[in-house]
């Protein structure tokens, strides 16, 4: 019953504001009348004043976001110009949750750029965050087609190893890793990192009696 009481006492006050403040003639008043009844009749229609509020949440949906991740991707290959922007264009996308337009913005990118490594490797990543980790074959053809592209980097072979280990194909992870952590300068963070995920391997293989190559 409150809602009704509200409604018409807000009819009211909007009748008497028009009357004293718009001083509108005589000849309208009748028309304005009809008006607000108007109103009050399809809020009788359609409203329901005897429900209770249901008060709408204003706190952001916040998608997950590798920062660490991106971090270390942008350490190992990316760079400024054309490719750096398509990559800050994704991340931002990647931050608010969007996964798919993230990895779109990449297709984007390759279609105008198809020989470019590092948005290869850029689009296979995002398609491991789009899939919730899971490594579709979309992401694994742009894992090999980034390594095909550049042989010799470390970017490509780093982060294809850490998307197989973390689909516990972990004889192929260490396929990669191992000639990588071979090659990589002595006593280099990346050297460091990449002998400790293969000791982890070893141990997990040596647990499901598997022997390393």
């Amino acid at each position: 019953m409150t809602g009704w009481f509200l409604a018409f006492g807000l009819a009211a006050l909007a009748f008497l504001a028009m009357l004293l403040l718009g001083r509108i003639p005589r000849s309208a008043r009748e028309i304005s009348a009809a008006a607000l009844l108007l109103g009050l009749a399809g809020y009788a229609w359609q409203g329901n004043p005897g429900l209770a509020g249901a008060p709408r949440s204003t706190k952001p949906v916040e998608g997950q976001f590798d920062e660490k991740l991106a971090e270390e991707r942008r350490s190992l290959g990316e760079r400024f110009g054309p490719t750096g922007q398509w990559l800050i264009l994704s991340d931002g996308l990647g931050r608010q949750g969007k996964t798919k337009d993230a990895a779109n913005i990449l297709l984007s990118g390759l279609r105008a750029r198809p020989d470019d490594a590092t948005l290869w490797l850029g689009f296979g990543n995002a398609l491991v965050a789009h899939a919730d980790g899971i490594l579709s074959p979309g992401a694994d053809f742009a894992f090999r087609r980034a390594m095909a592209l550049d042989a010799e980097g470390l970017a490509p072979r780093y982060f294809y190893g850490l998307a197989l280990a973390r689909n516990n194909q972990l004889q192929a992870a260490r396929g990669i890793w191992a000639p990588l952590a071979e090659s990589a300068p002595e006593d280099s963070r990346m050297k460091t990192e990449l002998q400790a995920n293969i000791a982890r391997i070893d141990a997990l293989l040596a647990q499901d009696g598997t022997a390393a190559p």
